[in-house]
Formats: structure tokens, sequence, C-alpha cells
């Protein structure tokens, strides 16, 4: 019954090191990301202003597109008109230029 015992034990302080030494591990490779400084490419440098009008000529189209899209739900819920397709088409417009507008804004202005 004792060497059961010591064997699940030893078990036991195996798996826990294991974990702790996973752990350590993790911990350092995300250090390694986080530590190291960002290198501006020369390729391709957009500054600032130039990024924020590119968002912003992204944004109007954006607004209208969701402005559209409200209206012809209204005009197809309340006013009972056939305007099903077009509609969906202006969605599917508002949405890819919602996702392009959130994705170039984190990858352009993260962390702020």
């Amino acid at each position: 019954m004792l060497p059961q015992i010591v064997l699940a034990s030893d078990q036991d302080i195996d798996k826990q090191s294991a974990e702790s030494t996973q752990k350590s591990s993790e911990t350092q490779v995300i250090q390694a990301f986080t530590s190291q400084e960002d290198i501006e490419s020369d390729i391709i440098k957009i500054d600032d202003q130039r990024k924020r009008q590119i968002m912003f000529a992204m944004g109007v189209p954006l607004l209208l597109f969701i402005f559209i899209t409200v209206g012809l739900g209204i005009a197809m819920g309340v006013f009972g008109k056939d305007v099903y397709i077009a509609h969906m088409i202006f969605a599917g417009l508002s949405l890819t230029l919602a996702l392009g507008h959130a994705i170039v804004g984190v990858v352009w202005f993260w962390p702020f």
C-alpha cells in the first residue's frame, strides 16, 4: 500500500513540474514578443495624417451604406416594399466595408 502512495505522489510531482515548465516556456515566448522593439520598415511609410484620411474615406461610404441599408429595411418592414435583394446587397457591402475598416484601424493604430 505504501509503495502505491509514493508512486502516486511521484506522478503528481512529475505532472506539476511539467505544467510549471510549460507555463514558464509560454511566458518566455510572450516576453520575447513583447520585448521586441517595433522596427519601422523603410519600404512603405505612411504618416498618421494620411492614415486618418484613408480611414475617413472608408468611413464615409460605410455610413452611407448603413443608412441605405436601414432605409431599405424600413421600406421593406413598414411600407411593404419589395426591396429585399437591394437591402441584402447593401447589408453585405456594409459588412464588408465595416470589417475592412476595423482591420485597418487595428493594424494601423494599435495600441493607439
